[in-house]
């Protein structure tokens, strides 16, 4: 879950490098953008839930339009903000449970992920969030509310050329596994990863059938490098934690796999794995390079 700000110059790095692994995609029109995940890319929807896990204070916002937070975990704009408006959409999707905006709005951009949340049913239960089912109903009522707006036709042309972004990954081992009993004793880590990985591929599947094609999984950061993580790393002179880091790496592999196999079995599915690993690791390693002078990483970003 994200509890600090993260700054607009990592999240457009991070949206080039992400933009650059949708060339493909981007040869398409895209109509719009549908988001599914947890604070990273949450534009609101757990201010509508009882929840603790909301970032509706400031300092969030300080730099978005108006200079108010708005419900993401960031100082501004968010990923899919930025890439949003890089594919010529509106420069800020907004939450789907957010009442000042309706159907209309939505039909090119809307977000349902909710801060806290992971591929585990379990790991929205810690925080009291929207567990991943549960935004997909969502998705399955906005498809509903868009066809009695726009009509079958138009509606059905939006949602099989959207694209569907998915960002989600990091609580399932931060905030459940390696926090709360229950898990860690029924699975091995191993075990786990390959558990989240089904989940995953049930999910991207069940947007399938209802008629995406487009669709971005996204993978893990360096999660050893959150701040909390190295906060706690004092033995390691609270430097990354690199087992947490090589697990990101290993189950991102396994998630690029699932991309591969249901690219090859599901006829029409254009799916890309993003990777946010590299870059950000490479940012955090090397924050001269990136024009950052000073880098605190309590500004790094926590999914």
């Amino acid at each position: 879950m994200a509890m600090s700000s993260t700054p607009n110059i990592l999240l457009s790095l991070f949206s080039i490098h992400f933009l650059l692994s949708l060339v493909k995609i981007n040869e398409a029109k895209v109509p719009a953008i549908i988001v599914f995940g947890d604070s990273s890319v949450d534009a609101g929807n757990n201010n509508y839930i009882p929840t603790i896990a909301r970032s509706n204070f400031e300092p969030y916002g300080r730099d978005f339009n108006g200079g108010h937070p708005t419900g993401r975990f960031s100082n501004g704009k968010i990923a899919t903000d930025f890439i949003s408006q890089a594919f010529g959409l509106k420069g800020a999707i907004p939450a789907y449970l957010d009442p000042s905006y309706s159907i209309s709005d939505f039909a090119t951009g809307v977000t349902f992920a909710s801060a806290g949340t992971g591929y585990d049913n379990s790991t929205s239960n810690v925080l009291s969030v929207i567990p991943l089912w549960k935004e997909l109903e969502y998705y399955k009522d906005y498809q509903t509310k868009l066809k009695a707006n726009l009509g079958d036709g138009k509606a059905n042309d939006i949602i099989k050329d959207a694209l569907y972004m998915i960002s989600v990954g990091t609580n399932d081992f931060l905030e459940n596994y390696y926090a709360v009993p229950g898990r860690s004793s029924q699975y091995t880590i191993k075990e786990y990863e390959n558990f989240l990985v089904g989940i995953a591929g049930n999910f991207t599947k069940a947007l399938y059938d209802l008629g995406a094609r487009k669709i971005s999984l996204g993978g893990l950061p360096p999660m050893g490098c959150m701040p909390l993580e190295r906060t706690g790393n004092l033995m390691g002179g609270s430097e990354c934690v690199n087992s947490y880091n090589n697990l990101a790496a290993e189950f991102n592999s396994k998630l690029n796999d699932l991309v591969i196999k249901q690219n090859k079995e599901l006829n029409g599915m254009d799916m890309v794995f993003s990777d946010p690993y590299g870059i950000m690791l490479d940012i955090i390693q090397k924050p001269a390079f990136y024009g950052m002078l000073y880098y605190s990483l309590s500004l790094f970003i926590i999914a």
